[in-house]
């Protein structure tokens, strides 16, 4: 498997984790569940790659909108992965 393929398929399966887990903690949050899931999970998940599967969750799910950490972060995380992202395409690191 090529560089460029392994970091798509990264990319990709940390987004739908972040989103997926944004959609687990807000049902839990809705049926007031003791077992939720770490903030610190999270913000973890959306600083390792998966930005944009966070902020589509906050934005779909109604979730984590009003935490400055997650309002802040996601976009942030989002612009900075995809300037990392086009960076290491420009370099020849990662090339399709």
């Amino acid at each position: 498997m090529r560089p460029f393929s392994i970091f798509i398929l990264y990319i990709v399966v940390l987004n739908i984790v972040s989103f997926a887990l944004m959609a687990r903690d807000k049902a839990s949050a809705k049926k007031r569940r003791r077992r939720r899931i770490r903030e610190r999970t999270l913000l973890t998940l959306t600083t390792i790659g998966g930005a944009l599967g966070t902020w589509v969750g906050m934005q779909v799910f109604h979730h984590k909108t009003k935490h400055l950490s997650f309002r802040y972060l996601a976009p942030i995380a989002t612009v900075g992965w995809a300037i990392i992202s086009l960076y290491l395409v420009y370099l020849g690191v990662l090339t399709p």
